[in-house]
């Protein structure tokens, strides 16, 4: 069956730029880099701009204007609209609509890039193709009374042009002439906004289908350590979707979550405040509860085993860790009905009770042969 492509629906602007872009990025950038090298310099400023625009879209495009993670100072504010522009990921404003839509939606068909209408859709597809009916702006009402991100709306292709693309040609040719000038074009400006927009691209597609689930199963995003390398943190994204106003994605402290990182020094310098936290028993309680699913299908796939005899002694393990599960789920429950606060033992002994009852679990699914507990 040939491929029917809705032309009256392709978005000709975008679909050309990041044609071009692409094009630019895997085939020009790889040619000069072959001929010319990199030098210092540029190496250096290639690595500023993929910070700088790759937080400017995590620590604030994301947590700071979609979710109001944590309050920042005008400097903070202005830094992550200037180089947020940058990324030509489109203005603060559209780029928090669109996310606070998917996170209302997610799944459905009101979210922007619903992972259900395939990979590629939920990855570059929705960008290339118009929506019909626009969907309007009206979900971002207290952005629009920012009178900073309405000068970043109003302004976001020429500073993404000016201070993405031309500031840095021009830097390199005050470094080392027309050859640094391209490179400059190249390298700080194409290649960095390719590399930018795919990671951010991939937590749309990649994190909505491959990765792990500890806090939830009610919607597809999952957790990807690898992603997490990539994106300044934002990989962990089963929690995200779960505790979206957490400025922490990482929320265990060993998590890769450079953004995490960052509010929190903004917060010790005096440029940030008001940083949301899910308490920890909340945490937990979500482990316990998806824990306790994969518990009940295990139970259901054990019910349906041939060997008789391992069915049974299986059955009565599962069925006792059921009890633990409930046990600790009503414990915890009822704590955070009461609003009590827990010490960080408490927590900690909850969190290791997790631990065990899917560690017992996964033995359980692994062996074949009469079990004890």
């Amino acid at each position: 069956m040939p491929l029917r492509i809705p032309f009256a629906r392709v978005n000709w602007v975008n679909t050309v730029f990041l044609s071009v872009i692409t094009l630019l990025a895997l085939v020009a950038s790889p040619i000069y880099l072959w001929h010319h090298g990199i030098n210092w310099f540029q190496a250096g400023m290639m690595l500023f701009y993929i910070i700088a625009t790759g937080m400017s879209i995590t620590l604030g495009y994301h947590r700071l204007f979609s979710h109001l993670s944590f309050k920042a100072k005008w400097p903070v504010r202005l830094f992550t609209l200037v180089f947020g522009s940058c990324a030509f990921e489109n203005s603060a404003l559209n780029w928090c609509s669109d996310h606070r839509r998917h996170h209302k939606h997610t799944d459905h068909d009101d979210d922007p890039y619903n992972i259900s209408n395939g990979f590629f859709w939920a990855h570059i597809g929705w960008i290339l193709f118009k929506v019909n009916p626009e969907p309007p702006l009206d979900n971002v009402a207290d952005l629009r009374k920012d009178k900073m991100v309405m000068w970043q709306h109003k302004w976001d292709k020429v500073i993404a042009l000016v201070v993405g693309f031309l500031l840095p040609a021009g830097l390199g040719y005050l470094h080392s002439g027309p050859v640094g000038a391209l490179g400059g074009f190249l390298l700080a400006g194409v290649l960095r906004v390719f590399l930018v927009q795919q990671c951010t691209f991939f937590i749309n597609s990649l994190c909505h289908t491959v990765g792990r689930q500890p806090y939830s199963t009610r919607c597809s995003a999952r957790d990807s350590f690898l992603m997490s390398l990539f994106t300044f943190g934002e990989g962990y994204h089963n929690y995200h979707h779960e505790f979206q106003h957490d400025y922490r994605n990482g929320v265990k402290p060993w998590n890769f979550d450079p953004t995490k990182w960052a509010i929190w020094l903004l917060e010790k310098v005096g440029l940030a405040s008001n940083l949301r936290r899910v308490p920890s028993s909340r945490v937990v309680l979500a482990e316990i509860r998806v824990a306790r699913k994969k518990a009940e299908a295990t139970l259901a796939k054990i019910s349906n085993h041939h060997d008789h005899a391992w069915r049974e002694s299986a059955e009565r393990m599962a069925h006792e860790l059921m009890e633990r599960f409930s046990e600790s789920c009503s414990e915890m429950e009822k704590a955070l009905s009461d609003s009590v606060t827990h010490s960080k033992q408490a927590v900690e002994t909850w969190r290791k009770e997790a631990r065990e009852i899917i560690a017992d679990l996964g033995r359980l699914r692994r062996r074949r042969m009469p079990l004890t507990v």
